[in-house]
């Protein structure tokens, strides 16, 4: 499963992908919109960072304005990954695109049918929405068991499973024992996922009892 960040905080992003588990970004205009700064310089600052793929969304919603955004997005570096919104526009500027070889990345998916259109406009992602279904009181992590169970079935979709709007570690755990491709997560869940404290308390011990050795191994070195 590949970890994408939910963000466009240039010094989180840098951090987090100094360790070496992140594997690409995911922006939209919300997040964009509460860094202040100009938006298609902020995109370029994360290409630079990441080499993986960034998926950066249009803002228009009729498909002649959409394509054009959408070609000045994908001019800013390699990397980019166009995002759509999942609505009839969307997925005929994802369909144009993707005949265009340019990568897509097909939002606010929320059910399973929705996910099969992404698909046949072949998207390179499709994103469903795990956290706000759960707000509305569904099981947003059905959702992925069903697209995957249906992508399985068909070779010709191309299209990878996205699952957003991840709340907390248990949504990423669930996701991956679901199939999903990739997990895109706020900053702070792929920190809470390091955490645990009986890691906390072993390390502590193993450090206090080395300790009290007098060694170290630079030294020996």
């Amino acid at each position: 499963m590949q970890f994408f960040l939910d963000s466009a905080d240039i010094q989180q992003i840098a951090e987090l992908t100094a360790i070496g588990l992140v594997d690409g970004i995911t922006t939209n205009p919300t997040i964009l919109a509460k860094a202040n700064r100009p938006y298609l310089q902020i995109v370029k600052e994360i290409c630079a960072i990441v080499s993986g793929p960034v998926s950066v969304e249009v803002i228009a919603t009729d498909h002649p304005t959409m394509l054009k955004e959408a070609l000045i997005i994908a001019e800013l570096a390699d990397n980019v990954v166009v995002k759509l919104p999942l609505t009839p526009p969307g997925l005929q500027t994802c369909k144009e695109l993707s005949q265009r070889q340019i990568q897509t990345n097909v939002t606010l998916c929320f059910s399973a049918s929705q996910a099969i259109l992404a698909a046949k406009a072949g998207a390179t992602y499709v994103s469903p929405f795990v956290g706000r279904l759960d707000d509305v009181g569904q099981d947003g992590l059905v959702l992925i068991g069903e697209i995957r169970a249906i992508y399985d079935q068909y070779p010709d979709f191309n299209t990878n499973i996205l699952a957003a709007s991840i709340r907390h570690p248990i949504h990423v755990v669930e996701s991956a024992k679901m199939g999903a491709d990739v997990a895109t997560m706020p900053p702070s869940v792929l920190q809470q996922m390091f955490k645990h404290p009986l890691t906390d308390r072993g390390l502590e011990q193993f450090s206090a009892d080395w300790a009290k050795t007098g060694q170290t191994i630079l030294a020996a070195a």
